[in-house]
């Protein structure tokens, strides 16, 4: 996810500021299998997570990437048909720092700590305020509960030229209004549109 700058340049503030970034169709579908990955969406990808201190995963987010790429790292290998040039995420993915959201998980290992719920704003408000160039976070269920509670700074929505015609669509149910304004727009490939907004507050 990244074609735009997002170094630490682009956030001026002292603290770290909590990135969110997601592919979505056009028709505003999120499930990570109805778009086709590219490989400069893979190298944008990686280089957003290399850029974050940290990473910020809800279980089922954390759960779906360890067992995606966990093994591709370790064995500097794609066994499953998927091209080679997607290890390179992989590898970035697997030494990232992890903090994972979850009340049902009783362990986590992966360069991972565990938040419970009850514990997510104060956790991530520790964790943005502490020097750095910044956070990045995913998926749906957790990114809902960290807009509810205004703890995120950047919006990217990576949007590719498909209608699919289902969901899930993200931020379904939000209580309230989110405004915000575009600060970047990029391309990947030809037809694939980066935007990033931040919230107006």
């Amino acid at each position: 996810m990244m074609s735009g700058s997002t170094s630490a340049d682009s956030y001026p503030s002292p603290m770290r500021p909590l990135r969110y970034s997601i592919n979505i169709t056009i028709d505003g579908c999120v499930d990570h299998t109805s778009v086709t990955p590219t490989e400069a969406m893979h190298r944008y990808s990686a280089k957003l997570l290399a850029d974050a201190d940290a990473l910020l995963f809800g279980r089922v987010i954390y759960e779906m990437m360890e067992a995606g790429w966990r093994e591709v790292a370790r064995n500097d290998e794609i066994t499953d048909g998927r091209p080679e040039w997607m290890v390179p995420f992989a590898h970035v993915i697997d030494r990232a720092k992890k903090y994972v959201v979850s009340d049902s998980l009783t362990s986590v290992d992966w360069n991972a700590e565990l938040i419970r719920r009850d514990d997510l704003e104060s956790t991530v408000r520790e964790l943005k305020a502490q020097p750095g160039n910044g956070l990045a976070t995913g998926g749906v269920t957790l990114p809902l509960a960290l807009a509810e509670l205004d703890l995120i700074d950047s919006y990217e929505f990576i949007v590719h030229p498909r209608i699919v015609g289902h969901g899930p669509r993200i931020f379904e149910g939000i209580s309230q209004h989110v405004d915000l304004r575009l600060v970047e727009r990029s391309e990947l490939d030809t037809d694939i549109v980066v935007l990033r907004y931040e919230p107006v507050r």
